[in-house]
């Protein structure tokens, strides 16, 4: 699969637009690209893009790679139309959160399977997205997989499937935890008496700039607080604070614990 990969997009929704936006503004051509959607208002996601999608599999389309990215509760009256597909060994590339490759094995049989949990920032080309494989995929599939995730930000692999439910734990959710933080520094400026407005932006440009400090560091998290926290400081009033007994560090542990076993639990 040296040439670029044929893909067929199954589900072109949030974060199929997403991906499908990706791979046209990294190259791949309209015609590599086959988009099913039985939604006809998430079908004018695709035509936003100049990619005509249909709402059923069509029987000439031979695709590389299928990327599965409808929602977990609609894969188990979507996924049986694929099986047929699988004799000819493509690659399944899953994004459905909290699905097992032993669930899509059950239904596609022996066939080259790829599980993805990508997340939110993929909407602008900053996700971060984690892969695990199953024993059929081959060297050029797994690159494939890798190649149009890449499109939307970055990519690590797993061989350990068992710690995917970690991984949605801290990245899948984690957009969410990173929001409450912006909502709970806007609220806390509001308490100090600055406007909300003013509190607002303070708060999404500080915690944007500070992880694209972070991103691009060549240090880690730990030494970037040490050097922006001065002895007796202000900022070390407030870290007394978020660093004391059970401070962030253990409600972050205890909510990506949650949010894990919540993950085990749905698969």
């Amino acid at each position: 699969m040296s040439r670029q990969p044929k893909i067929l997009l199954v589900g072109c929704g949030n974060m199929g637009h997403a991906l499908l936006r990706g791979w046209l503004d990294n190259g791949w051509s309209k015609k590599d690209v086959s988009v099913i959607e039985p939604d006809e208002r998430a079908r004018s996601n695709a035509a936003s893009l100049g990619v005509t999608a249909t709402d059923a599999l069509d029987v000439g389309v031979d695709p590389d790679l299928i990327v599965l990215a409808v929602k977990p509760q609609q894969l188990d009256t979507a996924l049986p139309a694929y099986r047929d597909l699988a004799d000819r060994n493509p690659v399944f590339l899953s994004i459905a959160a909290g699905m097992p490759i032993s669930y899509l094995e059950g239904v596609l049989g022996q066939a080259a399977i790829v599980r993805g949990m990508p997340n939110m920032p993929a909407a602008i080309g900053q996700s971060m997205t984690v892969l695990v494989a199953n024993a059929m995929v081959e060297p050029n599939q797994r690159k494939a997989c890798e190649d149009v995730m890449s499109a939307v930000g970055r990519v690590a692999w797993l061989e350990d499937e068992s710690l995917m439910d970690a991984v949605t734990g801290v990245s899948g959710s984690g957009p969410a935890y990173v929001f409450l933080v912006i909502e709970s520094l806007t609220q806390a400026g509001v308490a100090m008496g600055l406007s909300r407005e003013l509190s607002a932006e303070l708060a999404v440009t500080t915690v944007a700039g500070a992880g694209a400090l972070a991103l691009g560091a060549e240090v880690d998290a730990a030494e970037l607080r040490r050097r922006v926290t001065s002895p007796g400081g202000t900022t070390e009033a407030a870290l007394g604070v978020l660093m004391g007994d059970n401070g962030l560090v253990e409600l972050m542990t205890e909510a990506v614990r949650a949010a894990t076993e919540r993950g085990r639990e749905l698969a």
